[in-house]
């Protein structure tokens, strides 16, 4: 994968097919501790613990349709890359926390890529599913809450292809205002 939403849209994918209704992102830039935090906590049914073990293992997957899980292992093999760390919490019945800690200033961060289209496009082809995304930098935070877009939407809903672009529009102009690398 080439860019950090890829990623976000990889696990994101994962807590779908998990059964979640509520998936959280955040994103924390930490350049003066060299940091660049990723994560995503979703309510879906959750891992038991030797599934934990074997998930950044390219070989395994719980899906039917191929015999290989490429995306947390690249993710973690990404994360190692610049010195950071990885980490995956779950509990069964509870739902799923993964930890990707980057080198914020290391020459093998990936770029972040199109996080405003993988969450519009996400957040619109799941509609019943509430999306929370924080993205933090020294200048301030930016919060995207898909309950409250949906309430001031009323009837329209969020699927529409006027709201995909606003929502697009919105992400990608405050990720630009608070300076988000």
């Amino acid at each position: 994968m080439k860019d950090l939403a890829s990623h976000i849209l990889d696990i994101l994918q994962n807590s779908v097919t998990a059964g979640s209704s509520l998936i959280e992102v955040s994103i924390d830039e930490l350049p003066v501790s060299d940091k660049y935090v990723l994560r995503i906590v979703d309510d879906g049914k959750g891992m038991d613990a030797e599934t934990i073990k074997q998930v950044t293992d390219p070989f395994f997957t719980t899906r039917t349709t191929r015999k290989v899980g490429l995306g947390l292992p690249l993710l973690k093999q990404n994360v190692e890359r610049t010195g950071g760390s990885f980490a995956i919490h779950s509990q069964l019945g509870k739902g799923t926390e993964v930890v990707a800690e980057f080198g914020f200033n290391h020459l093998d961060r990936l770029p972040t890529g199109d996080i405003a289209g993988t969450l519009a496009l996400t957040a619109s082809s799941y509609p019943e599913i509430d999306f929370f995304y924080t993205h933090t930098t020294s200048i301030a935070t930016f919060v995207f809450d898909t309950i409250e877009i949906k309430e001031k939407l009323e009837s329209i809903p969020i699927n529409d292809p006027e709201v995909i672009n606003f929502m697009k529009d919105l992400i990608r102009d405050n990720l630009t205002s608070i300076k988000a690398s």
